[in-house]
């Protein structure tokens, strides 16, 4: 039922993965027009009435309950959820995996159409959720945590529909003999599900990094283990939940989706990600449990996203203080905790040419300073760019980076329970530090020898360290197309001279390849063909055919 209702969407979204112009089925507005009059205020209600309470997922494998969330903004949520062992959360997957292979593809891409139909519909709540444990402000929280999060779904079972489909399920083969009757043989193809998933999720962006993963290993038939961060956890809680109510109302197995829920006292991400019937696992965080994943999960395909260092390379620009103005929001936005946010921006030592005259090196890192100021003047505005810190962590790391170089824009408070404004730092050309990512509201400006120099510097840094994204700004066309072969070369997606209301650190659905797979920032890219293929296999049973 839920196919014939939803395959419209499908259709279209599959259209948008072949233009990659822009599409989406949910609107990125928090408007009352157009989720109801009643939507915002329905959705905090929904999000109180879970706090300080059991989250009660119907008929899950549960051993005892644990939840230790407090939102950044300095209130606990108090909610406790239903934690399995090891065990118990394989015993499940397992008994759901043969059945939930087996389903028609139709009825499971169905289901998970109407899964994110539903979740669209409940977009306030989880803006709430996603602000109240990433610290994320509200209006990005909605986005990030609903719509596009959602789009980034609905991208992943396109993906996943179109590589099952994509070659013929039966065939009559036939081979000519000469005089003889010709061979023929009946074949046909079963898709093969890959095996038992486990999602780890992080703190900053729970729905929209763990969404892809999941929904890519339900469309392709493989039961899924959810493991959040502990401090993140409400957000793929409710996902989790609209997913089992819907399975049940379809006959799909509600245990073909699980949470792993643990405390930092009893973690257990390692022992499951090392369990033999683990064979899928999707990640994002640092790149030492990457690492630690790499070592040890051996029996398992890994799609990370990792650390990386990303670049904003400066060598001349047309419009001095539009170029300040992007760059300052793409600092200061969610005080970058984002993926995408950018770290190094490198300078030519003599400085550029600007549409104001020449400008110093000082006199663009004054540039970018005072852009930011202009930004957060307005503390209202400046608390609903910024957020909150997610990580009392990252508030010790800018502590520490005050002492790496000169300072040039001090970091500073927010009228936020845990905040932290950009701070910017003079170093030195070479120093080692700033080949490593500072996660959060860190920026280091850097003197090069010259433009390309600079941009040498930062594509070669992508290709070693990794790097989700990289920006320029230069108006001398050939150097331009250099950088977009060096930059290839290093595997990051670069964003030219953006001004205005686009900026580096944003990432579409259906349009851009989030994280190219290409550098040691990340293995796998959202969402192309081989993010979803080698979750399935082919195989064949054949006979001779009768007539």
């Amino acid at each position: 039922m839920f196919w014939d209702r939803h395959f419209p969407v499908l259709e279209s979204a599959l259209a948008a993965l072949h233009k990659r112009e822009f599409w989406t089925p949910y609107p990125e507005i928090p408007s009352g027009k157009i989720y109801g009059e009643t939507a915002k205020q329905d959705g905090l209600n929904a999000y109180e009435s879970l706090l300080n309470k059991p989250f009660i997922l119907a008929d899950h494998p549960e051993n005892t309950r644990f939840g230790a969330e407090t939102s950044p903004y300095g209130t606990a949520l108090g909610i406790t959820y239903p934690a399995a062992t090891v065990e118990q959360l394989m015993d499940a997957a397992n008994a759901a995996a043969d059945e939930f292979a087996q389903t028609d593809t139709k009825a499971r891409i169905g289901a998970l159409l109407e899964v994110l139909a539903r979740l669209n519909r409940e977009s306030f709540l989880m803006g709430n959720a996603v602000m109240h444990t990433t610290g994320q402000a509200f209006a990005m929280a909605f986005q990030a945590g609903g719509p596009h999060a959602q789009d980034r779904a609905l991208e992943a079972v396109a993906m996943a529909w179109e590589e099952m489909n994509r070659f013929a399920d039966h065939a009559t083969w036939e081979k000519p003999q000469g005089k003889n009757p010709p061979l023929r043989i009946e074949k046909h193809w079963s898709l093969v599900p890959e095996g038992i998933a486990l999602a780890i999720g992080c703190n900053t962006f729970p729905t929209w990094n763990s969404f892809p993963g999941i929904f890519a290993s339900l469309a392709t038939g493989n039961p899924t283990i959810v493991k959040p961060h502990p401090s993140a956890v409400l957000p793929l809680a409710i996902a989790i939940k609209v997913i089992r109510e819907v399975f049940a109302e379809t006959g799909l197995p509600v245990d073909a989706i699980l949470l792993a829920i643990d405390s930092a006292e009893a973690p257990i991400a390692d022992k499951l990600a090392v369990h033999s019937d683990i064979r899928l696992i999707d990640y994002t965080g640092s790149s030492a449990f990457g690492g630690w994943l790499r070592d040890h999960a051996r029996q398992a395909q890994l799609f990370t996203e990792e650390a990386g260092v990303n670049t904003v390379t400066i060598a001349a620009t047309d419009n001095f203080k539009a170029m300040t103005d992007n760059l300052a929001f793409s600092f200061a936005l969610y005080s970058g905790q984002m993926c995408t946010s950018p770290q190094n921006v490198y300078i030519p030592a003599d400085g550029i040419e600007t549409d104001e005259g020449h400008k110093s090196f000082e006199q663009v890192a004054q540039g970018l300073s005072d852009a930011i100021d202009r930004l957060l003047n307005d503390p209202d505005r400046a608390a609903g760019i910024c957020g909150a810190i997610a990580n009392p962590a990252t508030l010790e790391r800018v502590q520490t980076a005050r002492k790496l170089g000169r300072i040039i824009r001090d970091s500073a408070s927010l009228p936020v329970a845990r905040s932290a404004t950009p701070l910017i730092l003079a170093m030195q050309e070479n120093d080692k530090v700033t080949e490593d990512e500072w996660f959060g509201p860190i920026i280091f400006v850097i003197p090069a020898k010259d433009a390309t120099s600079a941009i040498q510097t930062a594509s070669a840094l992508a290709r070693r360290k990794g790097a989700i994204t990289a920006a320029l700004y230069d108006t001398d066309e050939t150097r331009i197309q250099q950088a977009a072969i060096a930059f290839a070369r290093g595997g990051v997606n670069l964003s030219v001279n953006l001004t205005g209301n686009i900026f580096v650190n944003q990432s579409a659905a259906f349009s851009d390849f989030h994280v190219t797979g290409a550098n040691p920032a990340g293995n796998a890219c959202l969402t192309d063909t081989a993010f979803v293929a080698s979750r399935f296999r082919r195989a064949m049973w054949r006979r001779p055919a009768t007539n």
